[in-house]
């Protein structure tokens, strides 16, 4: 069981980098981008690539970001410039990222076992939570400069950045590109992890991570002081803890899905149906 919960938390810091590139696009920007489900995988493809060809683990892994954020511009083009649905160009971003992805290498899954990695001169957990706390702090940063500032009033009211002569859709490409930069780098640290890329690995990621970010949100939506950042990480360790939890009391791995999608409506659930938001909101409506 120690060995499973071990597991489950470096699994958890490595899906908390993806919850935190989900949570700039869906708390920030509020904006359905389906995209990540093709850049996971191309994260993790794009690692294979290069540290097949000897680049050294770390520059690999950066790449794996710098090259993610072209997600982000592709699901930008097509949602601003060609005037497509939000949801639609991050599906079709993951389309072509699909195929795209198995270009890369040649083959849909690639063997990393023989092959470098970031965690090679250290224990898993400590080069996880080392990676977890850069991504973190430096995000805190960014969102507290003034393009950060702007990055979230865009999210909140656009009216408001363009009567600032701002151009709301420079900080939605920023934040797109930002996000799937993130979820790139988080596939390339599965990979690694894990000791191989494979063209599955994205299949209903978008889950997880929404799923890191409600928890996060349910459990500590009383507590101000912490950031959406913070509640992301928390939230997905969380996550991966109460899979670990459900395999341990002998429910089978391939109930994974199931269980991340019975997660996501309980969280949901209890937080349309908590007695604390019912009087908030009928609070609410009385003030109004």
């Amino acid at each position: 069981m120690n060995s499973l919960l071990l597991t489950a938390v470096e699994q958890g810091l490595v899906f908390s980098i993806l919850a935190i590139g989900v949570f700039i696009t869906y708390k920030i920007l509020d904006f359905a981008d389906l995209s990540v489900e093709g850049t996971f995988p191309f994260g993790a493809f794009i690692f294979a690539r290069f540290i097949t060809l000897g680049l050294s683990p770390i520059l690999s892994t950066l790449l794996s970001f710098l090259l993610g954020t072209l997600a982000g511009l592709i699901t930008y083009t097509l949602n601003i410039k060609l005037k497509i649905k939000a949801l639609l160009s991050g599906i079709l971003t993951m389309t072509l990222l699909y195929s795209i992805n198995l270009r890369i290498n040649g083959k849909s899954n690639v063997g990393l076992f023989n092959y470098s990695s970031i965690f090679d001169n250290m224990e898993e957990i400590v080069v996880l939570i080392i990676i977890v706390a850069i991504v973190k702090i430096l995000m805190d940063l960014f969102l507290k400069t003034e393009v950060g500032y702007l990055l979230i009033a865009t999210g909140d009211n656009e009216t408001l950045v363009k009567s600032l002569g701002e151009n709301c859709n420079k900080y939605k490409l920023i934040g797109l590109m930002l996000s799937n930069g993130l979820v790139a780098l988080s596939g390339a640290l599965m990979a690694q992890f894990q000791g191989f890329a494979d063209i599955t690995m994205g299949t209903s990621i978008i889950v997880v991570a929404l799923a890191s970010i409600i928890i996060g949100d349910t459990v500590f939506r009383n507590s101000r002081k912490l950031r959406g950042t913070t509640r992301a990480i928390i939230g997905a360790v969380t996550y991966k803890l109460i899979g670990a939890v459900a395999i341990d009391l002998g429910l089978e791995p391939t109930d994974l899905k199931a269980i991340s999608a019975l997660i996501v409506i309980v969280f949901l659930s209890y937080n349309t149906f908590s007695p604390d938001l019912k009087i908030k909101k009928q609070k609410k409506e009385g003030a109004l």
